[in-house]
């Protein structure tokens, strides 16, 4: 089993959760208003408060196939928006 973790910008969250329910993905776990420090910048105090400049973190546990539905969808959307895909194993207890 796979994990997909997804990091983007808030304001793509229904263009990102409308790629993946095209992609038949069944189940997924969504935080909003994910703050961090990226390469370019550092989150301040005020992004925190307003919103401005948060993300948002889909995280999705699938199996192999999967993936290739899946990038196919969110990619257009990651090189045009920005934001960052991972994928790593996953082990059920």
């Amino acid at each position: 089993m796979k994990r997909l973790d997804l990091i983007f910008g808030e304001r793509e969250l229904d263009a990102m959760l409308e790629s993946l329910e095209k992609a038949q993905v069944p189940g997924y776990t969504v935080m909003k208003h994910v703050t961090g420090r990226g390469p370019e910048r550092v989150v301040s105090e005020d992004m925190e408060f307003t919103g401005l400049g948060a993300n948002a973190h889909v995280i999705i546990f699938c199996e192999e196939e999967l993936l290739q539905k899946i990038k196919k969808n969110v990619e257009p959307l990651l090189n045009y928006y920005g934001g960052v895909a991972y994928v790593s194993e996953a082990t059920p207890l």
